[in-house]
């Protein structure tokens, strides 16, 4: 039988079954795909149209929404920027962020930077905040089922992502250029953050490396959700839960002409959250736990790494 990443139904969240075999995903492959994510399909629409239009002006043009020595933590990343942790050549994407809108005055603005809006296009602003404040209520129901995976209460995770530092991003992975490269539309990496919730994964190019060191695509059904494990809370778990290495692969004749547009939300923890090996996940037998790490001083870490800052 050919292996493949298995789907789960988020309508069974609260089950003793889907708890079983979302930790059997994850320890098999460190990832899954969810359908019936709840995400509704007029939202995606209409949220990723918007920057469907974005990302068809001039270079110029969209280049005036790029705030330089921002780390690309919002608005516009241009073309050729971020790197693989480890590669010689940078991906091929071009990319937008949008993050947790805060109230005057909170202390986490001095981690979280105001967003980006465009005004020349209707809609723009109440599309992103309603897209991101979705897909943070769908990642806090999962962590509810992870926390039971791990064995602890089903709200452990609630107090300390409410204000995690999240980012939504919207990759536009252009056209292959006529001229044969070396570059990737995105090279093999692990996510930076506690869980990756993705949507646009339908168009082929995704893949996964297995745990027997093979390259395994990922090829959800269309309106399903890849949700796959992140480096924060591979450090949690003491590698329990493990982050597993995935890329986007450049796609084959038939498709090279063809854009590809992809909506990953990188939850994370609040920025003054300190990462330290649960109890639970330490002792005889497991690795030596890596020393406790504030998640903002954990990612501004990685987001050198990979040539962002």
């Amino acid at each position: 039988m050919t292996e493949q990443i298995p789907t789960l139904s988020l309508r069974q969240a609260d089950s003793d079954r889907f708890v079983h075999d979302l930790g059997q995903a994850y320890a098999d492959h460190g990832f899954v795909i969810i359908a019936d994510h709840g995400i509704p399909q007029p939202l995606i629409d209409r949220f990723l149209g918007a920057f469907k239009t974005f990302f068809a002006w001039p270079e110029a043009d969209k280049r005036r929404y790029h705030l330089p020595g921002g780390g690309g933590a919002r608005g516009y990343t241009p073309f050729g920027i971020e790197t693989a942790k480890g590669a010689l050549h940078h991906d091929l994407k071009e990319f937008w962020h949008v993050g947790r809108e805060l109230p005057a005055g909170h202390p986490y603005q001095h981690y979280m930077a105001g967003n980006v809006w465009i005004a020349e296009i209707p809609g723009f602003r109440d599309a992103c905040l309603e897209m991101f404040e979705t897909f943070d209520r769908t990642g806090r129901r999962l962590l509810t089922a992870i926390a039971r995976v791990l064995g602890l209460a089903p709200d452990f995770f609630e107090d300390k992502v409410e204000l995690g530092n999240s980012v939504l991003r919207v990759i536009h992975y252009p056209p292959m250029p006529a001229q044969p490269t070396e570059s990737v539309r995105a090279g093999a990496h692990e996510d930076i953050n506690v869980i990756t919730l993705l949507l646009g994964a339908e168009e082929p190019g995704l893949q996964v490396l297995t745990r027997r060191g093979e390259w395994l695509s990922v090829n959800p059904a269309p309106g399903s959700m890849v949700v796959n494990v992140g480096d924060m809370l591979q450090r949690l778990t003491n590698g329990a839960l493990k982050s597993t290495s995935h890329r986007v692969i450049n796609p084959a004749s038939d498709r090279a002409r063809h854009a590809r547009f992809s909506m990953p939300f990188f939850l994370h923890f609040n920025p003054d959250f300190p990462i330290a090996a649960l109890p639970s996940c330490t002792g005889p037998g497991r690795p030596e736990p890596l020393p406790p790490i504030l998640a903002e001083d954990y990612l501004q870490e990685r987001l050198r790494e990979i040539k962002l800052k």
